[in-house]
């Protein structure tokens, strides 16, 4: 469902692949190619989210915001499953495992990956290339060759399941 809040309406990409039982309300902001997936919530009913060009939000996602605080994903990142974003900043290139919860004025560094399950406090900054996990989130190492390589095979087989699933929805 596609909501206004306030008169304000969604700008959504034509080529934005949106699956069932999705609802996206008020200031919010979506990049050419980008996929929101089963369940999830993107609320632009306190300040703006803008969604870059080739993101993935998985399954169950929440997104929302405090006044005055935009929420930003930049292009081609990947959030996982059942994430929680709220009023932060996510990098380019950047991943966040399923389950995390990323707060007020955070800050995910570009082409950073965040660990399943972590809590990146209010404030906290992630530097680019680094992996980071726990409750709160720490940074334990830089990424490798290998993980930069992991993380675009993702990103890149969510664009296509994207565009995919969105020719099933124009047929």
């Amino acid at each position: 469902m596609i909501y206004p809040y306030k008169d304000v309406f969604p700008t959504i990409d034509e080529s934005v692949f949106i699956a069932d039982y999705v609802t996206i309300s008020g200031d919010v902001t979506i990049g050419e190619q980008s996929s929101i997936w089963f369940n999830t919530v993107i609320r632009g009913d306190v300040s703006p989210t803008i969604i870059g060009k080739r993101v993935n939000i998985q399954d169950q996602c929440t997104l929302h915001q405090s006044p005055n605080k935009t929420l930003i994903l930049e292009d081609d990142v990947t959030i996982g499953h059942q994430v929680i974003l709220h009023s932060s900043v996510i990098r380019k290139n950047a991943l966040v495992g399923m389950g995390s919860i990323i707060l007020d004025g955070a800050e995910i560094g570009e082409g950073a990956f965040i660990g399943a399950g972590s809590l990146v406090p209010p404030g906290k900054k992630i530097p680019p290339h680094s992996l980071a996990i726990g409750r709160p989130a720490k940074v334990v190492r830089t990424l490798n060759e290998e993980d930069l390589k992991d993380m675009e095979r993702i990103r890149q087989s969510y664009v296509e399941k994207g565009q995919y699933y969105k020719s099933l929805q124009t047929k």
